[in-house]
């Protein structure tokens, strides 16, 4: 099989040959530059530094070269920065920092940093609507931001037929807001009832209307996975209320995904919330989600076992493939080797299941446990 009918058989719920394989094709399933330097060194690459495609999260590009060799199967369509919203990085004081086109700051230290922080929420001090409808919102219709985006479809399948995902423009609705808002001011805006909470994540609901519009009439017809994200969990449990959820976010999903699969009716719709997040599945499986990504393995819940037979016949579970908090950082290879084999055994049987690490391969990851996941999944990911 190729890789586009490998991971399409895999979404349809079918066993492929074997199961696909997913290292940076989302920007929740990626490696950061120097775990990702370091293990290519490891293989044999020349030494070269990684060239970055998430500036926030550090996140290396990985290259066709690298595609090819470890047989991934997916890979990722981001679109472009106009030029009137350019980021520019500077130095202030110890840090480097820059902000964003929705005005949030970032900063990440110069001595040891490795990746960008949050620093400032330009939205923290609005105390009424009218100031979050006067806010310079940025230009999410830019004809240059999707200036390239079907060339890049095209580029990216001749040398094969990677399944195409294509990627959000920023965070989700509720993640976005709280971006600009500040976590705590969100949640409580939500839980007194404040028109501030409904006016914004209405406001970033427009925002992404606009964007999946302009994207999907550009790539529509080539990708199999629309990704979408809020992280609504902690390692311990939800983030707010299933009411809380149900009276603010799930409307909007609901909307915002039927728009998605609208424009583009073969797409399957990909989410991604970190954490505790098992008890809203229900919830997200009526809003519209096909695929469940990363199935973080160490939070509270988040059994793969019981996942797979409570939920496998309706959802695709993208991710937890090894525990990249414990395991896959400071385990030796062979726990590596179990982990992978244990979670391939829950999640694999029926098809529904795309592996990749629970979330983003960080920093501090020896070459040696990056290679055996990889050889892990290969020797036990063949149906």
């Amino acid at each position: 099989m190729d890789s586009r009918s490998r991971v399409e058989s895999a979404l349809k719920h079918r066993e492929p040959d074997r199961v696909p394989f997913d290292l940076g094709g989302t920007e929740t399933s990626g490696i950061h530059r120097i775990a990702l330097k370091n293990w290519l060194s490891f293989n044999g690459f020349p030494e070269s530094e990684p060239r970055i495609c998430s500036l926030a999260t550090q996140s290396g590009a990985v290259e066709e070269e690298v595609v090819h060799r470890f047989g991934i199967d997916v890979r990722c369509l981001r679109v472009r920065q106009p030029a009137a919203a350019s980021v520019q990085v500077r130095k202030e004081g110890d840090s480097s920092v820059f902000q964003d086109e929705w005005g949030i700051r970032w900063r990440m230290p110069l001595d040891g940093g490795l990746y960008y922080d949050i620093c400032s929420h330009p939205l923290a001090g609005f105390s009424t609507v009218q100031e979050i409808e006067r806010y310079r919102w940025p230009d999410t219709a830019e004809p240059s931001r999707y200036a390239g985006l079907k060339q890049d479809a095209r580029a990216l399948t001749t040398s094969g037929r990677p399944a195409l995902v294509l990627e959000r423009h920023t965070g989700g609705i509720f993640e976005t807001s709280w971006w600009q808002r500040g976590l705590e001011n969100l949640l409580v805006d939500m839980a007194s009832d404040s028109r501030l909470a409904e006016a914004l994540l209405h406001k970033m609901l427009e925002h992404k209307l606009l964007y999946w519009e302009k994207a999907l009439e550009q790539v529509g017809d080539q990708i199999l996975v629309a990704a979408e994200a809020d992280d609504l969990a902690t390692q311990s449990g939800l983030l707010m209320s299933k009411g809380m959820y149900r009276k603010y976010l799930k409307p909007l999903h609901r909307q915002l995904f039927a728009f998605i699969k609208g424009k583009a009716p073969a797409v399957k719709l990909f989410y991604h919330s970190c954490g505790a997040v098992a008890e809203l599945i229900p919830d997200l499986l009526e809003a519209g989600v096909d695929i469940l990504n990363p199935i973080q393995v160490s939070a509270a819940g988040m059994d793969t076992r019981k996942l797979k037979r409570e939920y496998g016949k309706d959802l695709v579970f993208w991710g937890g493939g090894v525990d990249t908090q414990r395991v896959l950082p400071y385990g030796t290879p062979e726990q590596v080797h179990d982990e992978v084999k244990r979670r391939i055994e829950d999640l694999a049987p029926g098809g529904g299941f795309v592996f990749s690490a629970v979330h983003c391969i960080q920093s501090d990851v020896p070459p040696q446990n990056i290679q055996a996941m990889w050889e892990a999944l290969r020797e036990y990911g063949a149906y």
